[in-house]
């Protein structure tokens, strides 16, 4: 069986803990942090969890539920993407339900979370 000690996954989640910031909506996946400018739809500050066991295995750290985030443009959000907010684009996936947001407007998102998951 491989094996993969949690002090490596610990090593990449501590960076997310520490530097992702910021968690913008967006219209499609972002391939760079430059390309969030391209498809935002808003953001709102964001403080993430130290990294812990994983829901099945493995570890993850959790980006808290977001309640008031500022919506820039609107469109229909599909994606998250959480940054340092200056330079790196540390992690995006497809939010669980898509969701239509107006300019102006405020919106809200459930906790998520970036997991590294044990090798089978």
């Amino acid at each position: 069986m491989a094996f993969i000690s949690d002090e490596v996954f610990d090593q990449g989640l501590d960076y997310a803990d520490t530097n992702g910031t910021k968690m913008d909506i967006c219209s499609s996946e972002p391939a760079n942090y430059a390309g969030i400018a391209a498809v935002t739809l808003g953001n709102a500050a964001v403080n993430t969890a130290a990294p812990e066991a994983g829901a099945v295995d493995g570890r993850r750290v959790i980006i808290p539920a977001i309640t008031a985030g500022t919506v820039t443009a609107s469109g229909t959000a599909t994606y998250w993407a959480l940054s340092n907010g200056s330079s790196v684009l540390i992690a995006a996936d497809t939010l669980s339900t898509s969701q239509a947001v107006i300019d102006g407007n405020t919106f809200t998102l459930d906790a998520t979370s970036i997991t590294l998951r044990d090798p089978a």
